[in-house]
């Protein structure tokens, strides 16, 4: 096949592959099932490694795009206290580390950013703020995902390796095989039920959605309170409270006049549209129910407080089953449906988007109830484990993530299978932070975070905003262009129908500001977005540097080396090497309050900061946000809770164990062959908050986990 028609080919079956993703098709979560593709299993195809479920911990809710502000950025202060032990196994407290790549513009927009007043020639903020408000919901899914299945593959000829970003070393010895994870072709037909994420609480259990019954109240509401408002009356109701058109009331006539009606829609109204008061009125010898403002817009944060029960505790606590939905994502859907700020819900930890993922969330003044409502009419989750809690939950609090993992089709023979899962088990791996840490097109974050630590603002601008090899989404190419063109924001703003990613928030800044004052610009976007450029590239560092110290010394302490005691990092002697293993050894992310091995990585660390006109002695920046405390992290994680199962199987289409969903559901477990057509790994492993699943699969299939990579290797395939 000539390399054209298989483009097409590429392009395409992408596109139909978007046609089937999950939340596209309008059918209920137990019946979803993401779609396998139509051929059978390519033997030694070397299948694309899933993207990192993220950890992303320690900020609040509010976030650019993406799925969160960046979690792991925290006050130079505060970040020194809570990230020096954040590698710890299952230490409490601590900070997850992983990013994804900056909020961008094909992401799920985030809440909408208060627009300060002033004045612009071409755009107020005012209509900044209309147009932030018509995007609530998003652009259409249709024309993004095709765009998207169009040109993700271009974009990954111009992304990063490994190699560019330092990981370059495996730990063991086994022959590595090669295997399919989340079933996929040219990341077709991505069989999400086949990463399955469950977390970790703060007292060391594995959460689990297995109970959705709703906790017994005789304080809560009826039934009838969700189905006596018409859609027509809840659309009406809706727009008043989120202040949408300029009626100051909405009333609703009383058909069956009675005390219970009327109670019941009062109850209904002031459940359902918080920030709404209501009162009964005679018109015309007819009774309405008269909906008004009573709180202004601050009552949509801080939900009604008297019609809670004093002696039921604040918060909702419940687990969140979800597929194919990053937690940001999740709960700006939840918020939608119950007609709330995102910023009332609260959780330890966020999880990525491809994958299934369990966690725990909780929400301030929802009764379970009502969230269990929402059961009957969300595809894709479904909430469970109600209890009622005094506290809300604490980014960082989470213990760590249980994976289950399925590597279809593997090549390895048992005996490989046996040694590489031995390997992990025993040794660990090394705990490189992982590709999605940097970014996926041709200007990695790493580079950002460089510009922004060397305070060359006006290279960080450029950047972001400059056309860049690869192709993107058609609006951000548009965007990019008129930027090169024009360096006119309010102009290369108007191409961005989506304005809460990064580039849309620089854009506003700089309309904002002014070009000669992009350091406050750049400061419109959300702090946690901003701090994980300058953590990309602490990452960026830290990889290279743990691939020398291995290089240099292997997989056995050296004098010099640093060890954690508490929240302190020690210098091993000569004379205690024999009392540490590899597994205790820490190396620093660059920082102003860490310091460094005491042999050759030392010098390693100072030449490459030096390279990169950056002073290791002066870690402090003249913005104290971008200030560098530093932290330690474990050059070799051993997961706990290894287990391991190859399995045999025919129908390259059937999901190969249950989820949660299909446990409560009674499904039977799937039945395999005794001797199948295919050979799948199934694993099962638990990792602590600040690792990455993605490099513990590396070190069992000595592959490159890079998307790059990947696609390269698919798209030969095709040939």
């Amino acid at each position: 096949m000539s390399g054209r028609p298989c483009r097409w080919l590429l392009r395409g079956t992408l596109a139909a592959a978007a046609l089937l993703r999950p939340e596209r098709r309008a059918r209920p979560l137990a019946a979803v099932r993401p779609a396998a593709r139509s051929r059978s299993p390519v033997p030694g195809f070397l299948g694309a490694l899933k993207m990192e479920i993220t950890e992303m911990t320690g900020v609040s809710l509010k976030r650019g795009s993406l799925a969160v502000e960046d979690n792991d950025s925290l006050a130079p202060a505060e970040e020194a206290k809570r990230q020096k032990v954040s590698e710890g196994w299952l230490t409490k407290g601590q900070d997850g580390m992983e990013n994804n790549s900056p909020p961008r513009c094909e992401n799920v927009p985030a809440l909408p950013e208060a627009v300060s007043a002033g004045k612009s020639k071409r755009n107020s903020d005012a209509r900044l703020q209309e147009e932030e408000e018509e995007e609530e919901d998003g652009l259409s899914e249709e024309g993004e995902e095709e765009e998207e299945a169009e040109s993700f593959a271009d974009m990954m000829k111009h992304g990063l390796t490994e190699l560019d970003v330092g990981i370059t070393k495996f730990v063991s010895s086994h022959q590595g095989f090669s295997g399919i994870l989340k079933e996929s072709l040219c990341f077709l037909f991505v069989r999400y039920s086949d990463f399955v994420v469950h977390e970790i609480g703060k007292d060391g259990r594995i959460s689990h959605l297995n109970d959705l019954s709703v906790p017994v109240d005789e304080e809560d509401p009826p039934e009838d309170l969700f189905t006596v408002l018409t859609a027509e009356e809840k659309q009406r109701l809706e727009e008043l409270q989120l202040f949408k058109n300029k009626e100051t009331s909405v009333a609703i006539e009383v058909v069956e006049d009675t005390k219970e009606k009327r109670t019941v829609i009062h109850q209904a109204i002031k459940s359902l549209f918080p920030g709404l008061e209501t009162k009964t009125e005679d018109r015309e010898g007819k009774k309405y129910i008269v909906a008004y403002h009573a709180a202004g817009k601050k009552a949509l944060a801080n939900p009604r407080k008297h019609s809670w029960p004093k002696s039921r505790g604040s918060y909702c606590h419940f687990v969140l089953y979800k597929e194919n939905k990053d937690t940001m994502d999740a709960i700006n859907v939840l918020s939608k449906y119950l007609r709330v700020k995102p910023n009332i819900f609260s959780y330890m930890g966020t999880k990525d988007k491809r994958a299934i993922t369990v966690q725990e969330i909780a929400v301030l003044k929802i009764t379970a109830q009502r969230l269990a409502h929402l059961n009957k009419c969300l595809m894709n989750f479904k909430l469970g484990n109600f209890s009622y809690q005094k506290n809300p939950l604490k980014l960082g609090e989470l213990q760590g993530n249980h994976f289950t993992v399925v590597l279809r089709n593997i090549t390895g023979t048992d005996d490989q299978v046996e040694q590489a899962m031995n390997s992990l088990k025993e040794i660990g791996f090394i705990n490189y932070y992982g590709m999605q840490r940097f970014g996926t097109t041709a200007v990695p974050t790493y580079q950002v975070g460089r510009a922004i630590l060397q305070n060359s603002w006006a290279e960080v601008m450029d950047l972001i905003l400059k056309p860049r090899s690869g192709a993107e989404k058609g609006y951000l190419v548009k965007c990019r262009e008129e930027w090169a063109k024009t360096r006119d924001p309010a102009a290369a703003l108007r191409k961005l129908p989506v304005k809460r990613c990064v580039e849309g928030q620089l854009l506003r800044g700089l309309s904002k500001y002014g070009m000669k004052n992009i350091v406050s610009a750049f400061g419109i976007i959300p702090r946690n977005n901003r701090l994980m450029y300058i953590h990309s590239y602490q990452s960026y560092v830290w990889n290279n540097m743990v691939s020398k110290r291995i290089e240099e010394y292997g997989l056995t302490p050296v004098p010099g080396d640093l060890v954690l005691k508490g929240a302190t990092a020690t210098y091993i002697e000569e004379e205690d090497v024999n009392n540490y293993s590899i597994h205790d050894v820490v190396m620093p992310l660059p920082g102003f309050e860490v310091i460094y091995p005491k042999h050759k990585i030392s010098d390693a660390y100072r030449e490459m900061l030096t390279a990169d006109n950056l002073d290791i002695d002066n870690m402090r920046h003249k913005i104290r946000d971008y200030s560098l405390s530093g932290a330690y992290r474990k050059i070799i994680i051993r997961p706990q809770n290894v287990s391991w199962e190859v399995v045999a199987y025919d129908d390259p289409k059937i999901p190969l164990f249950n989820t949660d969903v299909d446990n409560l559901e009674g499904k039977p477990p799937p039945v395999f062959a005794s001797e199948g057509k295919y050979r799948a790994l199934k694993m099962d492993f638990s990792l602590p908050p600040s690792t990455y699943a993605t490099m513990a699969i590396r070190e069992v299939l000595k592959m490159d986990t890079s998307i790059k990579n990947q696609t390269q290797l698919n798209t030969t395939w095709l040939r």
